[in-house]
């Protein structure tokens, strides 16, 4: 088998067979005009070191030419992403910021956070206000940025194993939304020992208890994204005989307060 992943004119393919390779990339350079470089390095922004044992995958060039857009390569280093205690809201009664500075901030951070889990939920939090941002909203992307220029070199690894079992781990807060008093639900899947998927959303209904908030992360969103998993996984030939686990983090926090 060969997979091929396509993005309008970037092509990148692997397979077990080296043969197959070999007649893919024969069939392609005789049928189309195109470059092979043969081993990916870079793909959409995505930088990859691949090595014997395992692959890394990071997005540094991507992140440093961020920095430098916005004039912040040089900024104090942040060592968190957001004020914990600070609950961003649409009516802050900040002045106004640039519109189109703060839109293109903001999205530049949603392309890096592709490779960057440790920002998703930052970013998605300070995305709610891409309408209508105020400089407190201004400052909060900022804080984010430099947040990565101090950990500018993270990224994805993921080493070879045998086992392709998925692991989803689920949370979500209660009403962290100040307008509407809605949840956001989040959950993260990994295979072996690198993260594969990831996702934060804000839930469709408004959760009356904490209880109620955790089990709409975990069944309307985890389940789904779990379902969606092992499909992929049955194209690629790795069919899921047994149950994909999905841990609670709040639940295994409540259990570690019990135990102690």
């Amino acid at each position: 088998m060969i997979v091929v992943c396509l993005y309008v004119d970037d092509i990148g393919y692997t397979s077990s067979s080296e043969k197959l390779l070999v007649e893919f990339r024969q069939k392609m350079v005789n049928e189309f005009e195109m470059i092979d470089i043969r081993q990916q390095n870079y793909f959409l922004a995505l930088e990859e070191t691949q090595r014997k044992d395992s692959t890394f995958v990071g997005e540094q060039k991507y992140a440093r030419d961020l920095l430098n857009r916005f004039s912040m390569s040089k900024c104090k280093i942040a060592t968190t992403l957001m004020n914990v205690s600070e609950k961003l809201q649409l009516e802050d009664g900040g002045a106004a910021a640039d519109e189109y500075q703060f839109r293109s901030l903001v999205g530049g951070l949603i392309y890096l956070a592709h490779s960057r889990p440790d920002i998703a939920h930052a970013v998605g939090v300070i995305s709610r206000f891409m309408h209508k941002p105020s400089i407190i909203h201004l400052g909060a992307a900022k804080m984010v940025m430099r947040y990565v220029a101090g950990f500018i070199d993270l990224g994805l690894w993921y080493g070879k194993t045998g086992c392709v079992n998925p692991n989803g781990y689920t949370d979500s807060d209660w009403a962290s939304y100040v307008e509407n008093r809605k949840s956001t639900s989040a959950n993260l899947f990994s295979i072996g020992s690198g993260v594969v998927s990831w996702c934060l959303k804000k839930q469709e209904v408004v959760a009356l208890s904490m209880m109620e908030a955790e089990y709409i992360a975990a069944i309307a969103a985890a389940v789904c994204q779990a379902t969606w998993l092992r499909k992929i996984l049955i194209e690629l030939g790795q069919e899921q005989k047994a149950a994909t686990p999905i841990f609670s983090v709040a639940e295994q926090q409540q259990q570690q307060r019990a135990a102690s």
